[in-house]
């Protein structure tokens, strides 16, 4: 059977036409145009599937991949960092919308599976799939099949409390690693720091100043003990990140160091590895949840 992957983002939607054998038949990005709210957006998954669907002349099934959580009990979306969408029926608007049913999942999940299936932690048992982007995600894969715990949190790391009287969250918490090691984040605290207002991956191309040195030996701080908690916690057989952050070249050689240090073992070997479907792992991810 065909398989059609969508993966919502905060500032594109991707599709993708996969035939039985997960070879690319289509594939599309669009904006997604969040500042024209819900509707909008269900209106563009809805004309994207329906293109893709016309590729083919049989039934295909529908994975999506979108950011927050579906609450088993009410069907709504929760913990979304696109805001829009929190507290709204996106699964059942879409089924109702296309007259099929679909699978979906949150990005982070997604990337997991994609990752453990089809990229660097491929023949790996237990995997921890991690998201440090415009948000900070997590999730489990435990041989071949997503854990997601009984109420659909599990791998939420981002929004573990690092720091009880810490940075305020969106959830409406304080002192979620997600404040702290997120993209916006880090380049909130470099903006408090230095005064300026640059993107991630031009803060990391030069940290050779005291200021720069500060920032990076905090974010090295943030980053291995959050990670470390959740080695305590999973012992996974390896790590693969994912996100802007995970282009950052330190985090494999210091940072692990880092993460090393702060975990409840001196025989630590966990693998921390970069990804290797970059941005289209929830695309893919998307397509596997019917698998």
């Amino acid at each position: 059977m065909h398989k059609i992957g969508i993966d919502l983002g905060g500032t594109k939607i991707e599709g993708i036409l996969l035939d039985e054998k997960y070879n690319t038949i289509q594939r599309k990005r669009i904006e997604t145009h969040q500042e024209n709210g819900y509707d909008s957006i269900v209106k563009s998954i809805i004309s994207l599937v329906n293109e893709l669907r016309g590729k083919i002349a049989e039934d295909a099934s529908i994975g999506i991949c979108t950011p927050g959580v579906t609450d088993i009990n009410s069907g709504l979306i929760k913990n979304s960092n696109t805001q829009c969408l929190i507290g709204m029926p996106l699964k059942n608007d879409i089924e109702k919308a296309l007259g099929s049913q679909i699978v979906m999942e949150n990005d982070a999940n997604c990337f997991a599976l994609a990752e453990s299936l089809l990229g660097a932690a491929k023949g790996h048992d237990v995997v921890f799939g991690v998201i440090m982007g415009t948000g900070v995600g997590g999730g489990v894969v435990i041989n071949g099949t997503l854990h997601k715990g009984k109420t659909n949190i599990a791998g939420e790391w981002g929004h573990h409390t690092l720091r009880p009287d810490g940075n305020e969250c969106y959830c409406g918490k304080q002192g979620c690693v997600e404040t702290y090691i997120s993209g916006p984040a880090l380049e909130k605290r470099w903006l408090e720091l230095t005064g300026k207002k640059e993107p991630l991956q031009s803060i990391v191309q030069d940290l050779s100043d005291e200021k720069a040195k500060q920032w990076k030996k905090e974010f090295l701080e943030n980053f291995g003990t959050s990670l470390a908690n959740v080695i305590d916690i999973l012992d996974p057989n390896v790590i693969v990140l994912g996100g802007g952050a995970s282009n950052i070249p330190f985090l494999y050689d210091e940072g692990k160091k880092v993460v090393y240090d702060k975990v409840f073992s001196d025989s630590i070997e966990t693998p921390i590895l970069k990804n290797n479907l970059g941005d289209s792992a929830g695309v893919f991810g998307a397509c596997l949840l019917n698998s």
